[in-house]
């Protein structure tokens, strides 16, 4: 044999070599964070696989259930930041969150619906509104500074902490339906959407004072109804998310289905209190959310000024 050909034959194994070295390298791990799925791929990596970081999922879950269940909310405000400690992407964790809040909401509007504190028609009119509202905000988002965007949610907290302090109430108020009511809650759907996609939250801490304030709901009629009116949207964004890969869907089940279980405590614990107790306990969930998108804004305040 020709040495031309042993060097041929040599180089070809050596191709053969890294080619098997690349196609090995890319293939998804078999750990918690991941192990490839048949229906939705592979998870985004960077999340604690350790039994450490399936803990804090679990921890995570329970007090999602807890919140949403006493507040209407949908939860996002605590998942994020979590999974970004843990060590998800913003992006990442933004839509695994929209994932978990799928099956919380589904647990938290049937502990409502079940005591009848749910209006189904002012629930479709709300998201009719936040549909249209979410993607103008998603179209101002691109254009306003994301430090404006800080402050303006920094801003409107303060508003309604306000205001969620002052005004109770009554657990025997319910929506009055008419023409005029269901525009204005279009209207209002809209003015939550915007906000919503230009602030990255959800509509429940916008749509449960609003609900209460503006149309007489009591405060479980408002929270019930704001959750219905978030589970259409978190679907529809979770579709889209699955199909661009950015969801961590373990964590996502694990957070989501412990805060399906622990979402009907809440619910009791809003039924069990007095209309100003509740009132007194969202307006201090509002004021650790205030005071931490306080120095958030402060910090990006500053460094906007040092790279000015």
């Amino acid at each position: 044999m020709k040495k031309s050909d042993i060097s041929n034959i040599s180089n070809a194994e050596s191709v053969e070599r890294a080619e098997e070295s690349v196609r090995s390298s890319v293939q998804p791990s078999e750990k918690f964070g991941g192990k490839a799925d048949r229906l939705f791929g592979a998870d985004p990596v960077g999340l604690d696989e350790s039994a450490r970081g399936i803990v804090v999922l679990v921890i995570v879950g329970v007090a999602v259930g807890l919140l949403s269940g006493m507040f209407g909310i949908g939860g996002g405000t605590v998942i994020v930041p979590a999974l970004v400690w843990l060590g998800l992407t913003q992006r990442n964790a933004a839509a695994t969150s929209m994932l978990a809040i799928v099956p919380t909401s589904i647990s938290g509007v049937i502990s409502y619906a079940t005591c009848g504190n749910v209006d189904w028609l002012a629930a479709l009119l709300l998201f009719c509104g936040m549909f249209v509202g979410g993607q103008i905000g998603s179209w101002l988002l691109s254009r306003l500074p994301e430090l404006v965007l800080r402050w303006i949610f920094v801003v409107f907290l303060v508003f309604v902490v306000a205001n969620q302090i002052s005004f109770v109430p009554s657990r025997d108020q319910h929506i009055t339906m008419s023409v005029l009511t269901g525009v204005c809650l279009v209207l209002l759907g809209v003015v939550i959407g915007i906000l919503a996609g230009l602030l990255g939250i959800g509509g429940g801490a916008l749509a449960v004072p609003a609900l209460s304030m503006l149309f007489n709901a009591s405060d479980l009629i408002a929270r019930g109804t704001s959750l219905l009116a978030m589970f259409p949207n978190s679907i529809t964004t979770s579709v889209a998310n699955l199909k661009r890969k950015l969801v961590h869907v373990k964590a996502a089940l694990i957070i989501g289905l412990v805060a399906a279980v622990t979402a009907p405590f809440g619910t009791w614990i809003a039924g069990a209190v007095s209309p100003r107790v509740g009132s007194i306990m969202f307006a201090i969930y509002l004021c650790v959310l205030l005071i931490r998108s306080f120095f958030v804004a402060v910090k990006a305040t500053r460094s906007a000024r040092a790279s000015a």
